[in-house]
């Protein structure tokens, strides 16, 4: 079978999208995944994902990560499938779509910066030297003040692969603070199975485990090696965020055709 599809990133959070509005690609193995997300021998990215059709909603956001399983709610993603929503011709002032989570809104600013609201929060399971939460997807959040030089990819699998989160697995992020408002990250990602260079959910964790006020409105920017992000959230408890927003580019990169295996 001959599909087209569309390249975007998102601060260089790649991916493969495909219009599946009428269906056609509803079969799509998870081999085809696999191989058209595989950076030598096919498309290459971090994710692939499918909009499809859904009552009440301007679409269904389908999301399956690059070893071609289905993923959970990828933050980057959204913002991409937004976008890629207004370039197919969905003209709205305020987006709605339902993905793996649950509903999400999105807006696109005349920049076209994508501002998504992602789900509340309203649990973290905090230790002294790290915190566990989930965004939509689970995080591992592990502070520290030398992530620039860090061997990622080794301290990520580590934890990743640990008998606490082999099974399930987990998204590592490590956070060093540049700033009463800024964090540098970077994220060992689940499913990818690799460093990424930015992970929407993962950035929006580390955001609110950056948060300064007891209450109130907040806004941390998190810089990411593939660019630069800001999270707004208003902190209601300890443990507790609501109106979470994950803002920032989202561009096309190119678009072609490919064949199933």
């Amino acid at each position: 079978m001959d599909i087209e599809f569309y390249k975007y990133q998102g601060t260089g959070n790649d991916f493969i999208i495909i219009d599946n509005r009428n269906g056609k690609y509803d079969e799509l193995s998870a081999k085809d995944v696999k191989h058209f997300c595989d950076r030598k021998f096919g498309i290459g990215a971090d994710g692939l994902m499918m909009m499809n059709t859904k009552d009440g909603y301007d679409f269904e956001m389908i999301y399956y990560n690059s070893d071609g399983r289905p993923g959970s709610m990828c933050g980057n993603g959204g913002r991409c499938l937004v976008r890629f929503a207004k370039d197919m011709g969905i003209h709205k002032t305020s987006y709605s779509f339902i993905a793996s989570d649950g509903p999400h809104e999105a807006e696109i600013d005349l920049a076209n910066n994508v501002r998504l609201k992602m789900k509340d929060v309203t649990e973290v399971d905090a230790h002294p030297a790290y915190a566990v939460l989930n965004t939509g997807s689970p995080h591992y959040i592990k502070y520290s003040s030398d992530v620039r030089q860090m061997d990622v990819f080794k301290k990520g699998r580590e934890i990743r692969y640990s008998s606490e989160y082999e099974k399930e697995g987990i998204n590592v992020n490590f956070v060093e603070s540049t700033g009463p408002y800024s964090v540098f990250m970077r994220t060992y990602e689940r499913g990818v199975e690799d460093e990424t260079l930015s992970c929407g959910t993962g950035v929006t964790a580390a955001a609110l485990m950056s948060a300064h006020n007891d209450r109130g409105f907040n806004e941390v920017k998190v810089q990411t090696p593939g660019g630069d992000l800001s999270v707004e959230f208003t902190k209601t408890g300890d443990h507790s965020f609501t109106d979470i927003r994950l803002c920032g580019p989202a561009e096309y990169v190119f678009k072609g055709r490919i064949h199933t295996l």
